[in-house]
């Protein structure tokens, strides 16, 4: 068996808010994006919070990664504008406190909702969502909420965002580690998995340290360039705080701190010798040096690229254009 790469996560602005789908308890809704499609959007600002979409982005990463069907996830931001033209109240106080980064997933048109009764699922495939749910602790796949579509005579997965609980209440993740899952009795197709074992000893040969590292990475958003010239003894700096965008990743942020650290950036690139730092008065190639050396703190620096130009200016300009702006 192989495992399906996790792959890079797209980003889409919401174009359209087209009506929300009630029966989801937080509230989720078919919208637009700018790509031309449409999707079921999971707001930030719904009662679980943040804490419910990285349990659906990590139940769906996992579930993709396992060769499970999965609808598209991609993270969605969305204008403050849908706020104050949303005529519904409910809607509007939900749309307000989700301005900015939110997630979605690619709406299965015409997709009719998963009956045991209807269709009989193959037992390996029964097996293999039982392990899923089980292994991250999903509680909301029972016969009441199958959280499953049929599409295009596929079974396919949703809706993870109830698993993970323990995450709501980090001081009994100790417990959770050393007890097992028993509301795994409840789940819908655990009277079809009859290759548990089987799916067991795949599954956990399937993944591995580094798929884990790889779902809870940390998310960097680029801000500057830095380019440094040995021949002309010379390090440039160039950037640009996008505060809206930080702040939609991680709203605890103090952006007025960011933004007085990477003024104090471009003062040590420059060389500034009024500056109150002592690393201002070093050389460039030092200067450099100390500018990209590997941090532990929310401003770093990537891995450092080597090439070659004939004009520095429009080099950095070209680059800043690419990565930052």
């Amino acid at each position: 068996m192989q495992k399906n790469g996790s792959g890079e996560i797209r980003n889409v602005s919401v174009t359209r808010y087209l009506s929300p789908l009630r029966e989801g308890g937080s509230l989720p809704a078919i919208a637009e994006a700018d790509d031309g499609f449409l999707y079921v959007l999971k707001f930030r600002g719904a009662g679980q919070g943040v804490k419910a979409l990285v349990a659906e982005l990590i139940g769906g990463t996992l579930a993709k990664m396992l060769n499970l069907k999965v609808p598209e996830i991609v993270f969605a931001q969305m204008d403050e504008s849908f706020g104050r033209l949303e005529p519904d109240e409910e809607i509007q106080d939900l749309l307000k406190a989700s301005t900015g980064l939110n997630l979605a997933m690619h709406y299965l048109q015409s997709a009719i909702t998963f009956d045991p009764a209807v269709n009989k699922p193959d037992g390996r495939l029964a097996s293999a969502i039982v392990w899923l749910d089980a292994f991250i602790m999903n509680v909301d796949r029972t016969a009441k909420n199958t959280n499953m579509l049929m599409w295009k005579n596929e079974l396919w997965l949703i809706d993870h965002g109830a698993a993970l609980y323990f995450h709501h209440n980090w001081e009994s993740l100790e417990t959770h580690i050393h007890s097992g899952f028993p509301q795994i009795k409840d789940h819908v197709l655990l009277p079809f998995a009859d290759a548990l074992l089987e799916v067991d000893a795949a599954f956990k040969q399937l993944l591995n340290e580094n798929d884990f590292q790889q779902l809870v990475r940390e998310e960097f958003i680029n801000a500057g360039v830095i380019l440094y010239c040995k021949q002309k003894r010379s390090v440039l700096c160039l950037h640009h705080l996008n505060t809206q965008k930080i702040l939609s990743v991680y709203p605890e942020a103090d952006a007025g701190l960011l933004r007085k650290n990477i003024d104090a950036f471009s003062l040590v690139c420059r060389g500034e010798k009024t500056a109150a730092s002592p690393i201002a008065q070093l050389d460039a190639a030092s200067r450099f040096r100390w500018l990209t050396a590997k941090r532990s703190t929310m401003l770093q620096c990537s891995a450092v690229h080597s090439g070659w130009c004939y004009d520095l200016d429009l080099q950095l300009r070209k680059i800043f254009n690419e990565q930052v702006s």
